[in-house]
Parts: structure tokens; sequence; C-alpha cells
């Protein structure tokens, strides 16, 4: 399985393959041509409520993971599609937060891996 992570401030390059907005908004100073996103699947991404609290400081890193892997339980269909189609290419989760190691993205691509054992 070939899923990378990367911001979406960062400048999309070939090797990206099919890339993937993880974010419920868009990001800030993003033009949607500059971004080359290829889905959006808003569904995907934690919920409002789990975004505000995490982001508000209100959650840590590990009840914020445990209640985004508990949401995205609800969403197996369209994650077994997303962790199919890494087994045949590239694919880049597109993130917007600043913190690299504990984001969204992050716990999404350990779920998609755990799809596939």
């Amino acid at each position: 399985m070939n899923i990378a992570l990367k911001r979406a401030y960062d400048p999309p390059a070939s090797r990206d393959g099919y890339r993937v907005l993880v974010d419920r908004l868009w990001p800030r100073g993003v033009s949607k041509d500059d971004a080359r996103i290829d889905a959006w699947p808003k569904e995907i991404a934690p919920s409002d409520e789990l975004r505000k609290a995490f982001h508000a400081g209100k959650l840590g890193w590990g009840e914020f993971r445990r209640r985004y892997l508990a949401e995205l339980k609800s969403q197996r269909d369209a994650l077994r599609e997303l962790a199919e189609r890494a087994q045949k290419g590239s694919v880049t989760l597109i993130f917007s937060s600043k913190d690299e190691l504990r984001n969204n993205a992050v716990v999404l691509r350990q779920y998609l891996e755990m799809l596939q054992r």
C-alpha cells in the first residue's frame, strides 16, 4: 500500500498520484487549481465537533485519535475504495494542519492500512 501524507501548502508533484483532501474545510489561501485535488470526500474528515475540540486544546492527541477512529468506522465502504486505490497506485492524503505528526491524515492512513490486513 502506497499512502503518502502531504500538507496542502506544499506544491503538488507527479509522484503524489491520486491526491485526496482529507479536511472538512478547504485550506485557507490555496486555490483549487494550484492544489490539484482529485477527490474531497468530506465525510471521511473528522466531524466539526471533533475538529474544533482538538484544535481548541480540549482533547489530547490520544482522545482525538480514539474518537476519530470511531467516526471512521461508519465510513468503512468509502474508505475501502480508497484503500483499494492505494493498493493499485500512489495515493497522497492532503491535509492543512501545521502539525505533521498529529493530524487527521496520520490517523486516516493508519486506518486505511488496518483495512488491508
